[in-house]
């Protein structure tokens, strides 16, 4: 049994789905897919500055998504896609309940509302 609230993150705490919704961060990590590289690498192409690069990795880093490895002088950033296995699942959730969705739509549209109906309940009754 789990502790109340263990794996919850406090009310304005960054979370994975929250990263994604920037699209800078999800240019980031597009660009790791390639493989590990730095701040100076990664800020190529950009339209913003270094250190703007620099505090959307931080957190990345902090929602789990890059891991930073010290080279030197440099701090190269490696993706880290395990966080992803969290979107996926409400993904796929989300994708089942509007694939059953559009298919009641289209059987309405042509006129099968009791096909409807008996999927949705065993008696058929609504």
């Amino acid at each position: 049994m789990t502790e109340r609230g263990a794996g919850v993150k406090p009310a304005g705490a960054p979370d994975v789905f929250g990263a994604l919704a920037n699209p800078v961060r999800r240019q980031l990590l597009m660009a790791l897919r390639a493989g590990p590289r730095t701040v100076s690498n990664l800020s190529e192409g950009l339209p913003i500055a270094r250190s703007a690069v620099s505090e959307h990795l931080a957190l990345l880093r902090e929602v789990g998504l890059v891991r930073v490895k010290n080279r030197g002088r440099e701090r190269v950033y490696h993706l880290d896609p395990r966080p992803l296995t969290e979107v996926g699942a409400w993904l796929n959730v989300m994708l089942a309940f509007w694939t059953l969705r559009l298919s009641d739509l289209n059987e309405l549209g042509e006129g099968d509302a009791g096909a409807v109906r008996n999927r949705r309940s065993p008696s058929g009754s609504p």
